[in-house]
């Protein structure tokens, strides 16, 4: 019995000569007009289902063949290919389509502490990392005021790529006081994550983190690093790490591809009323 997904497989490979793609992976697949629901979120769902068993790379139908397929209009098959897009299941590429990609990498460190090998792995993905620097240097100005240290005291600076499942996702820049962590230059940052070591060779527990994020262009080291166009969208996320006592033992400046992470955050009620 051939698969739906060969079955579509197939097609897109023998259209492509023809410079069309068709909508086989789609078929019996309609919208509802006579629901309260939205075209767009039911051609978004629909999508969605057919996203699954399409692998990364994979092309999707034009909007035209959607529209068509469907019965809708091209707004409506667009709004459902945008968000599509911003969630990361989709990438487009000016001039040859849009195809299927990796969702984002999921991080809810906003209310957990995590380390980002633990997290990946939770969810499935494989963490590796890169060192790019590790050396002693002054700290100064931000990085003495995060640490709590007198500006001029040593630090080590540990400059890391991050990749989840083998693609950059992270470029971060960590700073540590050397009276804290000494001899930090001994260690394999590349076979051991910073934070797990940081309990196992030094004995220290990090017990909370203070963390901002903001929505920033990627600068022009780090578009290299992680294989994007200057400029294109990031998230900036600046963190500061705290041991027993309260004592800081890490500041840490992170940059995310904006088109592979995305962050949620958990709020609770207050006990306060209005």
């Amino acid at each position: 019995m051939i698969e739906l997904r060969d079955l579509w497989r197939w097609t897109v490979s023998n259209s492509l000569n023809m410079g069309v793609v068709n909508v086989v992976g789609l078929r019996d697949t309609k919208v509802d007009k006579t629901i309260p629901v939205p075209l767009y979120y039911q051609v978004k769902q629909h999508l969605r289902t057919f996203i699954a068993q399409c692998s990364e790379g994979d092309p999707i139908p034009t909007e035209q063949e959607l529209c068509s397929h469907f019965g809708v209009s091209r707004p409506t098959v667009r709004q459902a290919i945008v968000e599509l897009v911003s969630e990361g299941h989709l990438i487009r590429s000016k001039g040859k389509g849009t195809f299927v990609t990796k969702p984002k990498v999921q991080r809810s460190f906003f209310h957990v502490l995590q380390s980002f090998n633990d997290e990946m792995r939770t969810s499935g993905r494989n963490p590796t990392t890169e060192v790019l620097e590790l050396c002693r240097m002054s700290a100064a100005g931000a990085i003495a005021a995060h640490l709590s240290l007198e500006s001029g005291s040593d630090v080590y600076f540990l400059r890391r790529l991050r990749f989840a499942d083998n693609r950059p996702l992270m470029v971060v820049n960590s700073f540590l006081p050397e009276c804290i962590v000494p001899n930090l230059e001994r260690h394999d940052f590349q076979q051991v994550g910073l934070h797990a070591l940081l309990t196992s060779a030094y004995g220290l527990m990090l017990n909370r983190a203070v963390r901002a994020v903001e929505a920033v262009e990627m600068p022009a080291a780090e578009s290299r690093l992680l294989q994007v166009r200057l400029g294109s969208p990031a998230h900036y996320v600046e963190t500061t790490f705290f041991v027993q006592d309260d004592v800081p033992v890490e500041f840490a400046v992170a940059w995310y591809r904006g088109d592979a992470s995305r962050f949620t955050f958990e709020l609770r009620s207050s006990d306060v009323t209005a």
